[in-house]
């Protein structure tokens, strides 16, 4: 009898047990919604649905499963989830904080070397030229900026050739200013004669869009270890070299590793012996033309790298990418030493002024923006276009005015410091997609989709 007393005890117990557990079941609170049902059973740890399990099937569970381990138990685990979060925040910003370096290859080593070297003597005549320009008489300086303003005024068109059955895509000058270059959609690229735009020679080589074409910095000079004339890009990631060798339209060499990522723009270094470009992986990068070796993968945009400017002196570097970001790069350092950020859509177009310290940067936002290295800051936005601005450039050597085009079918001539329209191009049917000035600074050249490129000069 003790024995069948005990139990009948111990099931009234667990009869008990059963009926507390189910009148709390019941008084657990839980959402109808089916999609908080689900975020719920994640947060637990548990499969958001089981084999022949309906929305009211998965309520049920959910609410067996607050009674069992408590109500607060999603709550705690998002309180949790925030301090676990504020913890990786605050490492990521010491993380960011943190410069990290990582052992290069020789190439970069001496590469940087030769930079530092090249561009102390280029930054020492620079300075010299400045202080010799501030003691000009302001009277002499007036006088000088009136009569610059009446020539840029009166530019009118020149000459007007079609250049090629598809759109320019881009158009540059030569060094001594007495050619042209031009890259067409077709994967043409060709040279011109200055003034008269006759026809000179045909490059072939490229098979897609032909995104750019620049010239070396010592093209037809007479210095020594010269590798090619000019270099041109395209879309399918190609980029070759070429020189003035009338027997041949093939390229000389090319430069291998950016396929199949589209490379958008090439610059040389001042020096001339390396060259720059950019690519579609959200890099850009830097080639040893003499050692024909790539010295450097510069990865830092979130998109892709579109366009980039080397300082006259050649020490640095200005990238603008379809991130809507800009980033200046020391070249002897590897450091990226300003982050330009003011634009609301991607840059185009970015161009160094040749006192070293200024940079011009055209946007999708049809805005042009003036940046001061020195201050680390944007010290003027031009609203200059009703369309994106395809190109922003900087008069060479003194750089007193500064071109941008844009799609809106023109090109617009801006007063430095002051950033006054001087004078609106018109002349294109369509998107103006480039432009250049001659290096003598005599003529404007302006390449569109309208499959023609104009040269300007005074009337």
């Amino acid at each position: 009898m003790e024995f069948e007393e005990e139990t009948l005890s111990e099931d009234r117990q667990a009869l008990l047990e059963q009926f507390e557990r189910r009148k709390k079941v019941r008084q657990v609170n839980v959402s109808t919604d089916d999609t908080e049902v689900k975020r719920n059973l994640r947060q637990l740890g548990e499969p958001i649905c089981l084999f022949g399990e309906g929305p009211a099937e998965r309520i049920i569970r959910l609410r067996d499963l607050l009674a069992r381990l408590g109500d607060d138990v999603i709550k705690k685990k998002q309180d949790q989830r925030k301090v676990d979060e504020e913890e990786n925040k605050v490492r990521r910003d010491k993380g960011r904080e943190t410069t990290w370096y990582h052992e290069g290859p020789q190439a970069l080593k001496e590469a940087r070397f030769n930079i530092a070297c090249y561009s102390l003597l280029r930054a020492k005549k620079r300075l010299l030229r400045a202080k010799t320009d501030a003691i000009v008489p302001d009277s002499t300086r007036t006088a000088q900026k009136q009569e610059l303003h009446k020539y840029l005024t009166s530019l009118a068109i020149n000459c007007s050739q079609i250049g090629d059955d598809r759109p320019i895509s881009f158009c540059s000058f030569s060094p001594d200013s007495t050619m042209i270059a031009t890259a067409s959609w077709s994967g043409l690229c060709k040279l011109w004669s200055v003034p008269g735009c006759q026809h000179l020679k045909t490059f072939r080589g490229h098979t897609n869009y032909a995104s750019a074409i620049v010239f070396h910095p010592h093209a037809n000079t007479h210095v020594s270890n010269r590798i090619c004339a000019l270099a041109s890009c395209a879309h399918d990631g190609s980029v070759k070299l070429w020189n003035f060798d009338r027997n041949s339209e093939t390229p000389i060499a090319e430069v291998e590793g950016h396929a199949p990522h589209r490379v958008s723009r090439i610059l040389f270094h001042p020096s001339g012996q390396y060259l720059g470009t950019c690519c579609f992986d959200n890099s850009w990068r830097l080639w040893d033309l003499n050692k024909c070796q790539e010295v450097l993968h510069q990865e830092g945009h979130c998109k892709p790298v579109y366009c980039m400017s080397f300082q006259c002196d050649g020490s640095v570097v200005a990238t603008g990418g379809l991130d809507a970001f800009g980033r200046i790069w020391d070249l002897r350092t590897g450091r990226c030493i300003m982050f330009m950020e003011g634009h609301l859509k991607s840059i185009y177009s970015i161009d160094f002024s040749p006192d070293g310290y200024h940079i011009a940067t055209g946007s999708e936002d049809n805005t042009t923006r003036i940046w001061d290295l020195r201050k680390r800051l944007c010290i003027y936005t031009i609203p200059a276009h009703m369309n994106l601005v395809s190109s922003v450039k900087y008069q060479p050597v003194y750089g007193h005015y500064l071109i941008t085009s844009s799609y809106d079918n023109t090109a617009r001539v801006w007063s430095d410091k002051t950033w006054q329209p001087l004078k609106t191009l018109s002349g294109h049917d369509s998107k103006v997609m480039s432009l250049d000035i001659s290096p003598d600074c005599k003529y404007i050249v302006t390449s569109a989709y309208d499959r023609t490129f104009k040269l300007w000069s005074p009337e």
